[in-house]
Parts: C-alpha cells; structure tokens; sequence
C-alpha cells in the first residue's frame, strides 16, 4: 500500500461518552446544555487556548468567520469566565481593541468539571421532589 493512497485517509472524530440511555454525545453537546455555547463559541475557545492572546481580527481570519461572530463568541466567553479581556496598548485612537486569551487550561478544566459535578447534584436534589410529588 502507498503512503499517498486514499485508504490512509484519517478524519479526527471528537470523543463521544455513552449515556445510561445509550446516546453518544460529543463534549460539544454537555457545553451547550450546561452553558448554552454555540458551535462557535467553542471554536473561538479552542483558538485562545494556549495562545498568548489574539484579538477579534486575529480570531476572524483564522476562524474564516465573521468579526461580528467573534465579538458574539468572546463577550459570552468571557461573561462565562472562560476568557479574559485585555486592552491592547498598542491601539493607537479611535475605538479601543482588546486581545483575548482563555483561563489557564488547567483551569478551565477544573472549572467546567465542577460545574458539571454541580449539576449533577443540582438535578440529584430535584429528584426526589419530582418523584415523591408524582405519587401522590
């Protein structure tokens, strides 16, 4: 077989978790159910991930997506906690930029894991309530 050939053709498929329903869902999905994150905001995310900071600019042309879609994407981000907002000191007049740069990864992390595990308890605590009021 040639390295070259088609059959070497590799697509990443993002990783998946099995619900006790048997439904696969992306971490994608979790985000948007928790966060209400869109598909963009999430790519906005991954692209200030262990950059040194980026402006909307910067955001837009390597994302091939709209400045107006990057501005939506970074003040949710950073409404979430997930990115910081910097004033860029070498705009000169007019309307100030900004430079955006997400939390620490390890951060981010830990922060999306314990809000998960707080939902969990959040829904663990409305069960009972919801079941026992049912049978009544």
């Amino acid at each position: 077989m040639e390295m070259g050939s088609s059959r070497f053709n590799i697509e990443f498929e993002p990783a998946k978790v099995r619900l006790p329903s048997g439904k696969e869902i992306r971490l994608i999905e979790a985000l948007k159910f928790c966060y209400d994150i869109s598909d963009t905001d999430f790519q906005v995310l991954k692209a200030l991930i262990g950059s040194d900071g980026k402006n909307e600019d910067d955001l837009a042309e390597q994302l091939k997506l709209s400045k107006a879609s990057i501005n939506r994407s970074v003040n949710k981000l950073v409404s979430l906690g997930f990115v910081e907002r910097m004033k860029d000191v070498s705009s000169k007049g007019g309307r100030p930029k900004y430079i955006y740069r997400s939390i620490p990864v390890d951060k981010l992390i830990e922060r999306i894991t314990e809000d998960f595990k707080r939902c969990a308890e959040l829904f663990g605590a409305v069960l009972p309530k919801e079941l026992k009021f049912s049978q009544q």
